[in-house]
């Protein structure tokens, strides 16, 4: 598919919601709506999905193009909310007419809203897909193959030990464990995707750590994974530094930090100013005014083997964010565990 194929593509799915959106007549029906068309299953997701096909040279473009049809579509659906509200609050208070009690209770019902990791995940989506990126997903319940063998991780790593991780009661003994990072979705990824591939992954994982500020057992990451011919650790740095500037301003400083991770190499650590205190120093960072964001590298040649991939002829590199630790940055959070106490009055002020 080129550009001139996309934009057909578009024009034709916008002229349909045009179409369908002219005989919309309840709320019900707005959200079937939207449901067919922006969701993640809908139809601008399925053109989302296309962009692996394209040449690394049209994806930004044919990214901006997407996103620009995505918006307008959801703009125009927030945009007939409103009536369609009113028109279902003036049913409701003509079926309630004789019954004074059921107004009073139905006055107290606010409307509900995404959650903020929710929110957070798919702005960072929009933002990667802009950048020419697919998104990809796996299940939450994975093989030690598919969690630590084919990312290079031995079987004496401290992560495959059952302090730090949740192992499951099927199949052989210690053979199944709910993924402690979306890193298993890379492999399969490389494994059934046509080379090259640029695409990230979001979703939930799990890790036996101790809530406390920055930290929670269950928690959301988003990875990303790029494998072509000529990839180097510039383009990676290129990445992060365009991420960060889009996602934060250009207010927040970042730095990439040495580290060991067994499936990257060479390794880094990418952390950013600490929003909460500015860099001064505080509970959240631990004193340091940094907060560690997420790892990044170099895609391991072992990695690339355990896959089919020849690392003579190609190279990557992936890295990895914690959804909620940057929805904890970004909205200024002091303490993570706020996020899943399920609180409406914080809930609703974020």
């Amino acid at each position: 598919m080129d550009l001139e194929e996309l934009s057909s593509t578009l024009s034709s799915i916008e002229g349909e919601y045009r179409g369908r959106s002219a005989a919309v007549a309840s709320l019900h029906d707005l959200e079937t709506l939207r449901s067919e068309f922006v969701s993640k299953k809908g139809k601008v997701a399925l053109v989302y999905r296309q962009l692996g096909a394209m040449p690394a040279e049209m994806r930004p473009k044919a990214g901006e193009l997407i996103n620009a049809l995505r918006e307008r579509i959801e703009a125009d659906i927030a945009a007939a909310a409103p009536a369609l509200e009113e028109a279902a609050r003036q049913e409701r208070l003509a079926a309630t007419a004789g019954d004074p009690s059921a107004l009073v209770a139905g006055a107290r019902r606010g409307a509900g809203r995404l959650h903020l990791v929710t929110r957070t995940r798919i702005q960072l989506e929009d933002i990667f897909v802009g950048m020419g990126f697919t998104v990809e997903e796996g299940p939450e319940v994975e093989s030690e193959w598919y969690n630590f063998e084919a990312l290079n991780i031995p079987k004496y790593h401290p992560a495959r030990d059952g302090q730090d991780s949740f192992y499951l009661n099927l199949g052989e003994e210690d053979s199944m464990v709910l993924r402690t990072h979306t890193s298993p979705v890379q492999v399969r990824v490389m494994q059934n995707r046509e080379l090259p591939i640029y695409a990230i992954m979001p979703g939930r994982v799990f890790r036996r750590d101790t809530a406390d500020a920055r930290h929670t057992v269950g928690f959301h990451q988003i990875e990303g994974l790029v494998v072509d011919k000529g990839i180097t650790f510039g383009h990676l740095a290129g990445t992060i530094e365009n991420f960060t500037r889009e996602y934060f301003g250009p207010d927040i400083t970042s730095r990439l930090r040495p580290a060991y991770f067994p499936f990257t190499e060479p390794s880094a650590e990418f952390e950013i100013t600490c929003t909460i205190c500015k860099g001064s120093g505080c509970r959240t960072c631990s004193h340091t005014g940094w907060i560690e964001l997420g790892g990044c590298g170099m895609v391991h040649p072992n990695v690339f083997e355990a896959v089919g991939v020849d690392s003579e002829e190609y190279s990557g590199f992936a890295f990895g964010f914690g959804i909620d630790r940057l929805a904890q940055m970004r909205w200024e959070i002091p303490d993570m565990r706020v996020l899943t106490e399920n609180d409406i009055r914080y809930l609703s002020s974020v």
